[in-house]
């Protein structure tokens, strides 16, 4: 029976042959993550059951991002009870103040997760993996805390729908503008449980940080997952940093999908999706050809979507020798300790700082409304991140624009919402 790649890793990990869209499944999974948010909740249901020991405490990755360095006594004593329980376990991955970063930009940047891996996270951000040709989702905390006890996960096998790319970017458009357009052509459930696998010529043209910006939004068009083949760009990020071996799988040439869509990287263009949904998409050329002129009070460049090198560089070229407009906050977060370090050593921080902007030690926090970037009501803000739900990032009256780093950097030097010209 032919399979799609997602399909064929599920299979594998559940020692099967084959298996067919809509079949329930236990499978064995290679990596088991939580953050600091969810983690408690499932150690207190693990603790709660009597288990004794983790299942696989190699397998286990938890990483204090969201509300860390911790913003208030409740956040601290979440992280001490984590701190607690990993040290009495010996969870081998696991990532606090110092070391830390957002987990789905920690865990492929450190090689614990690779090609052909079974994961899940207590995050549903956890579809980041993808990028890497791994099966990768979010479950909710008692479902990990099933998982750290068993070391496996009962799935409903996803059917697919295959996108197809083609072309090569265009200068200021990236991943972010992908996955935008994407989602605001099906709609936040138009691959609801499904799987979106992306192929076609263009996927050569398409660098690993933006695979993972596009892998990482599935999720906020009801994906079960994204998944990317597995090619010399994944092969060139994995050799080096991968701590285990990999496997590579790929989906059968007659495999079946429920729709096909295609989208030309040559016709595309800046995009932002308005509040209150990232499928309220439009282009920056629409907002110039109506001369509508939308004032932001913030900007946030970071997050698991938009936090990497190649984000910061795209940002920082785009701010180079020039200022954040006056009542803009303009806030910068390295999505982790080694992005952090690399963007200092090639100048980037001292870039972002000259420009006006706060630059943070890596956190989700201002992403969902934590810290470091809360709106008031009534304030607008654009983000690299990945959500602009009501209230995602404070005042359920405030307004969150989601765009990519170089819209973002465009947008804080003018105060307005931007086309990138530089």
């Amino acid at each position: 029976m032919p399979m799609t790649m997602t399909q064929k890793i599920l299979a594998a990990h559940a020692g099967l042959e084959e298996v067919r869209a809509g079949q329930l499944l236990e499978a064995e999974l290679d990596i088991m993550l939580g953050n600091d948010v969810t983690t408690p909740v499932a150690i207190n249901e693990f603790e709660k059951a009597g288990i004794p020991a983790l299942c696989a405490p190699e397998k286990t990755a938890f990483v204090l991002d969201h509300f860390t360095p911790n913003k208030d006594i409740k956040s601290a004593e979440h992280c001490k009870q984590i701190r607690i329980f990993a040290k009495k376990h010996g969870v081998k991955h696991f990532f606090d103040v110092g070391r830390m970063g957002v987990e789905h930009a920690v865990l492929p940047e450190q090689g614990i997760v690779v090609p052909g891996d079974a994961v899940i996270g207590a995050d549903s951000h956890t579809c980041t993996y993808g990028a890497l040709g791994a099966f990768s989702t979010g479950v909710g905390s008692t479902d990990l805390a099933a998982a750290l006890a068993t070391g496996k996960a009962w799935f409903k096998v996803p059917s697919a729908i295959k996108v197809e790319v083609t072309g090569r970017f265009q200068p200021h458009v990236s991943g972010k503008d992908l996955v935008l357009e994407l989602i605001g052509r099906i709609g936040v459930d138009g691959a609801l449980y499904r799987s979106l696998e992306f192929c076609g010529e263009g996927i050569g043209n398409i660098p690993m940080d933006s695979r993972l910006a596009i892998a990482n939004m599935a999720i906020e068009c009801g994906a079960k997952n994204g998944i990317f083949p597995v090619d010399e760009i994944t092969l060139a990020f994995v050799r080096g940093r991968a701590q285990r071996d990999w496997k590579v799988f790929a989906a059968d040439e007659d495999a079946l999908y429920d729709e096909v869509i295609r989208i030309d990287m040559n016709t595309l263009r800046p995009t932002v999706a308005f509040p209150h949904l990232p499928s309220n998409t439009r282009t920056v050329d629409d907002l110039e050809r109506a001369g509508e002129r939308i004032a932001v009070d913030q900007v946030v460049i970071g997050s698991c979507t938009n936090g990497r090198m190649e984000d910061l560089r795209i940002a920082a070229a785009l701010l180079k020798g020039r200022k954040a407009a006056q009542g803009v906050r303009l806030i910068v977060i390295p999505a982790t300790q080694q992005i952090y370090l690399d963007a200092m050593r090639e100048g980037l921080l001292e870039t972002f700082m000259e420009a006006g902007a706060a630059v943070s030690t890596p956190t989700c926090g201002p992403c969902l409304g934590g810290h470091m970037g809360i709106l008031a009501q009534g304030e607008r803000a654009v983000a690299t991140t990945n959500r602009n739900f009501v209230g995602r990032m404070g005042h359920p009256e405030s307004e969150v624009y989601l765009a990519s780093p170089a819209v973002a950097a465009e947008t804080a030097v003018n105060g307005y919402i931007s086309q990138p010209k530089a």
